[in-house]
């Protein structure tokens, strides 16, 4: 399922459950203009936001109370799973050339699942307009 639609970062999607996070109130303002349309997550995203809300040093929520926020989004409208349809070198060969780090790799697999699936990463990160390019730009929405 996904063709089409916003695919949320681990970064929006931490902003979103943790109220007390700089961009909360950008992303929640964001999410409420979405209501209806399409957007989801993806296996990523989930491990990404369990590990950063269950870090023992700075996460806010158990591993039960983070498998429940997961759960509790999936029930709002629109919600959809977007399954990890390709391989990380098919989902980057558009813009590989402009990956130069080890820093840029999870978000260039969801670029390019967003890609694949003709929907629209979206994500706090600004850096990331680089490798989208304006081929891919309209693929991608960094929320500031």
């Amino acid at each position: 399922m996904s063709k089409g639609g916003y695919l949320l970062d681990v970064n929006v999607l931490v902003a979103l459950i943790d109220d007390s996070h700089t961009h909360h109130p950008l992303v929640v303002k964001w999410f409420d203009t979405i209501k209806g349309q399409q957007w989801g997550i993806c296996a990523f995203t989930e491990a990404g936001f369990l590990r950063v809300m269950t870090r023992p040093t700075t996460g806010i929520l158990t591993v039960r109370e983070a498998t429940g926020a997961l759960e509790s989004l999936s029930r709002h409208p629109g919600y959809q799973f977007w399954p990890l349809s390709v391989g990380w070198s098919q989902a980057t060969a558009p813009f590989s050339g402009r990956i130069f780090g080890h820093q840029q790799i999870t978000d260039a697999y969801l670029l390019g699942l967003a890609v694949q699936e003709d929907g629209v990463f979206v994500t706090l990160d600004k850096a990331i307009h680089h490798m989208a390019g304006p081929e891919f730009s309209r693929n991608l929405l960094v929320l500031e």
